[in-house]
């Protein structure tokens, strides 16, 4: 079997904690070859890990032919320069979300990377999550009728006073949380070949930096339903992650566990407009419009920590066989343009 040999930028959360254990389990199609960090720590723990080689900074790998792929897993305002240097010195790249802060920016690494005949991948892992499949096969399914309204919630209650919370590094909820949800709404949206309309309003409530942490973010394109996604750092109470409101039923679901109701319509009262005020009885008393409906239920278990590793699971997939077999990623690269549009309108109307 061919094996992808991989580099990976940061041993953090990501580097490590993502696409670490992910790939030191995926040992037979992808081999970690090396690793970069400052920490002299965290290098010898990925030598023993990997049994890779390891450096301190990224430039040290630049001379070498024998790798397939990097992951750019640095600090997110780091993505940008460091993507950039890769590509032109002839490396296939994924870059951890946030991609870039601004579209200009990603304009010039997509030219740059087509100019070169080069594979440029974002890390959007998340529109593999088992519960948003779930989600989106509910609505394909047509039970709910037409939908009307899409509730997202990315919520909880934290206190933030690292990196992540300051502007200067691409940090706030939006660029930070945000590229998951914000991704996951667009895709459900489906206006791909335009610019939606974006209302959004942030705040800073619990965070020690300058970068928001309270986002309402709400969505709008023709013939669409509207979106209405909130990533707050002071919801003590997160009641759903999505709530899907249409016409015959709703949706309203966790990451590990989803309910759906529906009436159909055959099985519906028939009714008519009534243009005169309704009465009841003989005597005429007043009435208000009620039905019995036949509601159907069904739900949906899922493993609460399954969500991520699936995720990433069904990324890497793809990873490979796009090396192996030139098979196109789901994850389009106009679509995350679209997405860091949608977040340049949002910083706009707020800073």
């Amino acid at each position: 079997m061919q094996q992808i040999r991989i580099a990976i930028l940061g041993q953090g959360r990501s580097g490590r904690d993502i696409h670490g254990l992910h790939l030191k389990k995926d040992t037979e199609r992808f081999k970690v070859v090396a690793v970069v960090d400052k920490m002299d720590i965290r290098r010898e723990r990925a030598r023993a890990e990997y049994g890779c080689d390891v450096y301190s900074d990224y430039r040290e790998i630049l001379g070498r032919k024998d790798i397939d792929l990097v992951v750019n897993s640095l600090p997110s305002h780091l993505h940008y320069p460091v993507t950039k240097d890769l590509l032109e010195h002839g490396f296939n790249v994924l870059c951890e979300k946030p991609f870039v802060p601004t579209v200009e920016e990603y304009d010039i690494l997509v030219a740059l990377a087509e100019s070169r005949g080069l594979k440029l991948l974002v890390f959007q892992q998340s529109r593999f999550a088992n519960y948003f499949l779930k989600v989106k096969e509910v609505i394909a399914s047509g039970v709910l009728g037409r939908i009307v309204h899409i509730g997202i919630q990315f919520n909880g209650f934290a206190r933030r006073w690292d990196w992540q919370c300051c502007l200067e590094y691409n940090g706030g909820n939006l660029a930070n949380t945000g590229p998951h949800p914000l991704d996951q709404a667009l895709n459900l949206l489906d206006y791909y070949e335009g610019m939606p309309q974006v209302f959004c309003h942030m705040d800073r409530c619990n965070t020690f930096g300058d970068a928001e942490d309270y986002v309402k973010l709400v969505l709008k394109a023709p013939e669409r339903p509207i979106i209405d996604l909130d990533i707050s750092s002071c919801d003590a109470y997160p009641c759903y992650t999505y709530k899907v409101e249409g016409t015959r039923g709703t949706l309203k679901g966790t990451m590990a566990h989803i309910d759906w109701k529906y009436f159909k319509e055959e099985e519906a009262p028939e009714q008519h407009l009534i243009r005169e005020p309704l009465t009841m009885g003989e005597e005429k008393l007043p009435a208000y419009c009620s039905e019995k409906l036949i509601w159907h239920e069904d739900s949906w278990e899922g493993d609460p920590q399954a969500p991520f590793i699936a995720a990433v699971q069904t990324y890497y997939d793809q990873i490979y066989l796009l090396f192996t077999e030139g098979r196109e990623h789901d994850i389009k690269l106009p679509q995350v343009r679209q997405q860091l549009a949608v977040i340049r309108e949002a910083h706009r109307q707020n800073f």
